[in-house]
């Protein structure tokens, strides 16, 4: 079985959560590569919903391992709450999760920054969760973060955060004058908070290393989306890490010719959370009707989600930049009612057609959606279970999108539950 890495192809909140569940049932170890708390993935298992921001969503599964790689930006607040909530609903997490000791922590400073920034940003603001993420990958590049292992460490931990705050608190005080943060406190609360996750910190990539020599199969479970990609999204308006599969090298550990599969999720339709161009984005009745039957708001922040058509310059791009093997389109079943579907097939701009969606955000704002109408198909395909079961306008419209995009369909979903899903080719 091949190891794969699944990532988000669109804007992120494509589903990718469900598909790492449903894949996990032919994996052994599920790694979460890159972001931070700012993910949410939602999981839908035995008629009971979980949302995790940090715990890989392979954890459902008895007996698999989940890893947080060295890769993410690591809040122990909000892991600590995730762990707890699995144990009081019956699920065991003893020695079934493992947390990188070289992943970066998420600490108070990076919280209130990235609240004052947005706030002092007003229309300019980017639109993050205020999470603290941007703040701490800033931290880690600039080389005075605090690290998970240092959580163990009274004496690595106190001489990290006294660095941190002597520079971040002079920032409150210069650019937004705001009131300093005590590191006193936060040193206690942060060595409390090692010892309570003392068991699950480890060396993850000497793990993998030796998972990989004994033929074990990995899933990197990626977060947010291509198009919010640091270096190949929208920026600025983009997230603060890479979020393509070849990350999933990085932020893990593992050298990529480890990595077989790169299977990208995309709705088939799109959606946007936070600001910035979106070519295809529906301000209309339509889009209000794709949010509501598609519950379209953020798990993080709870946010409603921009809606539009499926956008093929999009998913091209993201076919390019992670060298996708397969599609994994989710939230078919929400297009059931259409009468009519349109597809952006390609953009204009400046008079020329243009196939892949550009790389400048002054550029993006100004593509205008050149449109293809495709018949719906008016009826349910939640109890699809196979491609010959969905309906035949369902079935050219699935053709259609794999076509434009050149990558082949390995699996469909037309529903949140497990079971609700279409294998085509996955190469099990």
């Amino acid at each position: 079985m091949p190891n794969r890495v699944v990532i988000g192809s669109q804007w992120g909140d494509e589903g990718k959560a469900k598909i790492v569940d449903f894949l996990t049932k032919y994996a052994d170890i599920i790694v979460r590569f890159q972001g931070g708390a700012n993910a949410g993935h939602t999981v839908k298992a035995d008629d009971r919903e979980f949302i995790f921001h940090l715990i890989p969503s392979g954890i459902m599964h008895p007996n698999k391992v989940c890893v947080i790689g060295n890769g993410v930006v690591f809040d122990p607040k909000q892991a600590i709450l995730e762990i707890k909530d699995l144990v009081s609903k019956g699920i065991s997490v003893e020695n079934r999760i493992l947390i990188a000791e070289n992943a970066h922590v998420v600490l108070p400073w990076h919280i209130a920054c990235d609240k004052l920034k947005e706030a002092k940003a007003g229309k300019s603001a980017i639109g993050t969760t205020g999470r603290g993420i941007g703040p701490c990958y800033s931290d880690k590049v600039n080389r005075h973060g605090v690290r998970v292992g240092d959580l163990l460490s009274e004496q690595e931990l106190r001489a990290r955060i006294e660095d941190i705050a002597t520079f971040r608190n002079e920032e409150f005080k210069k650019m937004f004058d705001a009131e300093p943060i005590d590191p006193e406190p936060v040193i206690k609360e942060y060595l409390d908070l090692g010892k309570q996750l003392k068991a699950y910190i480890c060396d993850t990539v000497s793990y993998l290393f030796e998972g990989l020599k004994n033929k074990k199969q990995i899933i990197f479970e990626g977060a947010q989306g291509t198009i919010l990609d640091v270096d190949h999204g929208t920026y600025p308006f983009v997230t603060s890490s890479n979020t393509v599969a070849g990350y999933a090298s990085c932020g893990s550990g593992v050298g990529p010719t480890t990595i077989d599969q790169v299977i990208g999720v995309v709705k088939a339709y799109t959606t946007r959370v936070g600001n910035g161009p979106f070519p295809t984005e529906l301000s209309d009745e339509t889009g209000d009707k794709l949010r509501e039957i598609g519950g379209e708001y953020g798990a993080t922040t709870g946010r409603p989600r921009r809606c539009g058509w499926f956008d093929a310059p999009v998913v091209r791009k993201a076919a390019a930049v992670n060298g996708l093997t397969h599609l994994a389109i989710t939230k078919l079943d929400v297009l059931d009612t259409f009468k009519e579907i349109k597809i952006c097939t390609s953009y204009k701009l400046e008079g020329k057609d243009l196939l892949f969606f550009p790389n400048r955000v002054e550029q993006v704002s100004l593509c205008e959606p050149v449109y293809e109408t495709v018949p719906g198909w008016e009826c349910s395909t939640t109890n699809c279970r196979s491609w010959s079961d969905l309906p035949p306008n369902a079935q050219k419209y699935l053709t259609r999108i794999s076509e434009l995009a050149d990558v082949k369909i390995g699996i469909i979903s037309i529903g949140a539950k497990r079971d609700e899903s279409i294998i085509m080719d996955i190469g099990e």
